[in-house]
């Protein structure tokens, strides 16, 4: 969408338009494997683009700076930027439209419905979202508008891109790898959202909850990076030839709970601390602060797997081999960080680091949420009070093993290699 609208503003100007993507400091945790898909991502991006005779330029530095002086310099006339609710980057982006001397837009090209449509304000949990956006999705979930290919000429010349420099340019603390599965792009998301609408949708309701079955989408981060947007993904399971079941439960994933989390993030301030909670999660948690823990770990502990639970260590191994996690997992792996940390202040800093590091889909609202929701309660509800955790709802091994095959899953994940080789440092 945000592509499109500058095209719409280009055509009334009678001007060509452009596209700019800066590459600044790492962030957030990232490591090379999310550097690595970016760039990858991003050549896929400058070869569509070609095709339509759209220019692409890629600059590194300071994100506001960069911007603002690429504005200058090619004598832009107004800028479209695309939402994302995370700092630093929405910070980036109002200090570069402050910089700038042109009419600045903002388009949610993120959602289906955009995040200031769907509400006006942070929703207490989803089934106070849920029926704002579904009254909404008559409107905005259609298909999209070709793009045509631009006629407009650019004005100026268009250097080539340094592909090799851009990789370099950011320095990364974790040299973790690109798993050798996971294939960015367009192309390669298109494939996953294929196969998943032939092999997997089907059955989807039933099966998607058990780590290990193969029953979900997988598109997490293709939809993370931009690769494939949430509203055609969503629009293509709408039409798919599956039980109305199975395709409701998906599009409640995708769209609902997605969208309940960029809600979250666009709407709360802080909202990655313990002050973001609701009131009565910050009080259970002050209540049970002092609370004897059994085991208490090291983040090195954490992050290579070295826990007394043989099943969260094989999901910690999953993250770091695969940079992926069944969302179940992710929950009890979040859950007994809680567990086993001195502060519910630590937890939260302990799994949003090792969730952005390692995931494919990390720095992204989701696993914001998925973090505070599991270690905070944010939209939850208070449960039976125990200890450590007070009223923020509990899980534990036994409940896993009612699950799924626990056995089975950490045969699959430990023992078959190091966790950390000298390729993922």
């Amino acid at each position: 969408w945000p592509l499109l609208y500058a095209k719409e503003r280009a055509m009334e100007r009678g001007v060509p338009f452009g596209v700019l993507f800066v590459v600044g400091p790492m962030f957030n945790h990232g490591s090379r494997r999310h550097n690595d898909w970016m760039v990858a991502s991003l050549q896929v991006v400058e070869a569509g683009l070609r095709e339509k005779q759209i220019p692409f330029f890629v600059r590194t530095g300071e994100w506001a700076e960069t911007v603002a002086s690429f504005v200058e310099e090619e004598e832009i006339g107004e800028v479209v930027f695309d939402q994302n609710p995370l700092e630093p980057v929405r910070s980036w982006r109002e200090q570069a439209a402050a910089a700038v001397a042109v009419k600045v837009w903002e388009v949610d090209g993120r959602n289906v419905v955009p995040v200031w449509c769907a509400s006006e304000k942070a929703e207490f949990a989803a089934r106070t979202i849920r029926p704002k956006l579904h009254k909404q999705l008559k409107e905005f979930l259609t298909d999209y508008p070709n793009l045509v290919t631009q006629t407009e000429v650019w004005p100026r010349s268009v250097p080539a891109i340094d592909w090799e420099a851009v990789r370099s340019y950011r320095t990364c603390a974790v040299e973790a790898p690109l798993p050798e599965a996971m294939e960015p792009g367009e192309a390669a998301a298109r494939r996953c959202l294929d196969s998943f609408i032939e092999h997997r949708l089907e059955g989807y309701d039933e099966r998607r909850n058990d780590p290990n079955q193969d029953a979900l989408s997988g598109l997490s981060p293709y939809l993370r990076w931009g690769n494939i947007s949430a509203q055609f993904v969503a629009k293509q399971v709408q039409d798919a030839d599956a039980p109305r079941a199975d395709r409701d439960a998906f599009i409640e994933e995708l769209i609902v709970r997605r969208e309940l989390s960029d809600n979250y993030v666009y709407y709360t301030k802080d909202y990655d601390t313990i002050s973001a909670a609701h009131e009565w999660a910050q009080k259970t948690l002050a209540e049970h602060r002092d609370d004897e823990r059994e085991y208490v770990y090291t983040f090195d502990e954490f992050e290579q797997a070295k826990t007394h639970d043989e099943l969260w260590n094989a999901m910690q191994q999953q993250m770091v081999q695969e940079g992926k996690m069944h969302g179940w997992c992710r929950m009890y792996w979040a859950k007994k960080i809680l567990e086993w940390t001195n502060t519910p202040e630590y937890a939260i800093e302990v799994a949003l680091t090792l969730n952005d590091r390692y995931e494919l889909d990390g720095r992204d609202s989701n696993g914001v949420v998925g973090v505070m929701w599991s270690i905070a309660g944010v939209h939850d509800r208070a449960w039976t009070e125990r200890p450590i955790f007070g009223k923020i709802r509990y899980m534990n091994y036994s409940g896993a093993k009612r699950k799924f095959n626990v056995d089975a899953y950490v045969k699959r994940y430990t023992g078959t290699a190091e966790l950390f080789d000298d390729k993922t440092g």
